[in-house]
């Protein structure tokens, strides 16, 4: 592992596509960080839970009675049958399998026939806990319980969205639109990690962005990169996204280990999850949320799903010959550009780091 930008090598190229490593991943990096799990809104009132699966494991949401929302494993103390399906509002959690049934809190409650067994207390049984935190219209859970506090991992993120002029607890989710890439998770998220290839890859953001100032900062455990929104160039008529004179002058991109992003626009903001659905293919979902207007909810503009779906064409293309090539017997490591992909550079040293642990 070497410490300096200049001389590093990327990761091995088997890391990509070994069924094996992508295992170890899921233990090591999935189950040990806060993934995103769901929509606070979901789960606002008392009762209202929300069932997900995250790295593997059924997690269920829970809003108590007392107003906390609680994290369980979904997976019932009898006969491991998953308890709760997608969304809904409950009393109580009660197993479809034999009807054991827990409190919002997780506590076993009722476990029909089973007087007679020995060695058994019902009041010790309740559903293993699961950490949860909330930021924004975001559910995150960490499985391991081991994680910092998310606050820490986000450290100064809510204050540079807060400033870009992004209401984040206000947001109205708008649109969803999923992508199903043949390529490994950490190519993905490789190629989103540095604007190295604007250029020759995004014609239509390159027009948007002032590429020169664009610059990735790394921290603990997430990046940012600094997109400044270019003016139009006087005399020139090209097509633009955003050259209204009132979308403001810049975006913030930021990533957060291992595999959650955010798109900060002047009027929108947007989600990427990426989710290892194999070693060689990964699920990456794309969320749009609309700030306020007028105090009212709005929609997402066409247009701008439109721009983004013209982007991400780009990049599946891209990411699945990386992947083609990766498996090539000429390539295993390679070199970083100092200028342009420190952020890549940082996120290899974060894997590296947690699947030594």
């Amino acid at each position: 592992m070497s410490s300096s930008l200049a001389n590093g090598r990327t990761i091995p190229s088997h890391w990509y596509t070994d069924s094996a490593v992508l295992h170890t991943e899921i233990d090591k990096i999935f189950r040990r960080t806060w993934q995103p799990a769901g929509y606070v809104d979901k789960v606002s009132r008392p009762g209202e839970y929300l069932a997900c699966e995250v790295a593997g494991e059924p997690v269920a949401i829970v809003r108590g009675n007392d107003g906390v929302l609680r994290g369980f494993s979904n997976v019932c103390r009898h006969r491991a049958s998953i308890i709760l399906e997608g969304h809904g509002c409950a009393k109580s959690l009660r197993c479809p399998y034999h009807a054991w049934t827990y409190g919002l809190d997780g506590k076993l409650l009722v476990a029909p026939e089973f007087e007679g067994v020995e060695d058994w207390d019902l009041k010790q049984v309740s559903l293993p806990p699961v950490r949860v935190a909330v930021w924004g219209p975001f559910v995150f859970v960490n499985i391991d319980g081991q994680a910092p506090p998310l606050a820490e991992v986000m450290g100064d993120i809510p204050a540079q969205v807060a400033e870009l002029g992004c209401p984040i607890d206000q947001l109205h989710f708008s649109y969803r639109r999923d992508y199903l890439i043949n390529c490994n998770w950490k190519v993905y998220v490789d190629n989103y990690l540095e604007g190295y290839h604007l250029p020759a890859a995004h014609p239509s953001l390159f027009r948007e962005l002032d590429y020169n100032q664009y610059r990735v900062d790394t921290f603990r455990y997430y990046s940012s990169q600094y997109a400044p929104i270019r003016p139009p160039r006087p005399g020139r008529d090209e097509p633009r996204r955003y050259s209204r004179e009132d979308a403001g002058n810049r975006a913030l991109y930021f990533w957060i280990f291992p595999n959650f992003m955010l798109n900060v626009y002047p009027d929108n903001l947007s989600s990427n999850i990426i989710l290892p659905v194999g070693h060689d293919k990964t699920l990456t979902i794309f969320e749009w949320f609309t700030y306020p207007r007028n105090g009212q909810a709005s929609e997402i503009a066409a247009d701008t799903v439109e721009f983004s779906d013209e982007i991400q064409q780009e990049d599946i293309k891209i990411c699945e010959n990386v992947q083609k090539g990766l498996r090539s017997s000429t390539y295993d490591r390679g070199r970083y550009s100092v200028k342009r992909e420190n952020g890549v550079f940082h996120f290899h040293r974060l894997v590296e780091e947690f699947l030594s642990r």
